[in-house]
């Protein structure tokens, strides 16, 4: 299976949008997100994060309604809490790439990541690390990862 296409982030716009997209195709078809995804970066201004960070309540309430997106307000809300976040974390390292690059390997980054923005869950870190280049282990290795943190485990009896 050919995974997604990597992209070479130039600006905060490009890993914001790639995280954006992994926050909206969580629980949806990715087709469906593919589909819309021109309507997603006329309605979130090209992933502008500063813009983004600045919508106001109305603003947001408008994008609910927005019919080129998927209008979940958990989702938007959650686009323009991580484009404030991803703002700090870029002035606080001096690039989003030295943020991502400050941990100590894939698995430090991926928890860091789903700490600090929302909506991102294990599987939405590694396809963020991996469209925008950063080094991942082979899928096949992350989905038996997720598959065994996922297998319930057997109670004990006393």
């Amino acid at each position: 299976m050919e995974g997604p296409k990597q992209v070479k982030p130039k600006r905060l716009n490009d890993y914001l949008e790639v995280m954006s997209k992994a926050v909206f195709q969580a629980g949806i078809s990715w087709r469906v997100i593919e589909a819309k995804w021109p309507g997603f970066r006329e309605a979130f201004f090209g992933f502008d994060p500063e813009r983004i960070a600045r919508l106001s309540p109305r603003e947001i309430d408008a994008l609910t309604e927005d019919t080129r997106i998927v209008r979940n307000r958990r989702k938007i809300e959650a686009t323009v809490e991580n484009a404030t976040t991803m703002l700090e974390l870029n002035a606080e390292h001096g690039s989003f790439k030295k943020y991502l690059r400050s941990h100590d390997g894939f698995d430090a980054t991926v928890t860091d990541l789903k700490k600090r923005f929302k909506f991102v869950g294990d599987m939405g870190a590694y396809y963020f690390l991996h469209v925008v280049g950063e080094e991942v282990p082979p899928h096949e290795e992350v989905m038996s990862r997720v598959a065994h943190a996922r297998r319930p485990r057997a109670r004990s009896r006393r």
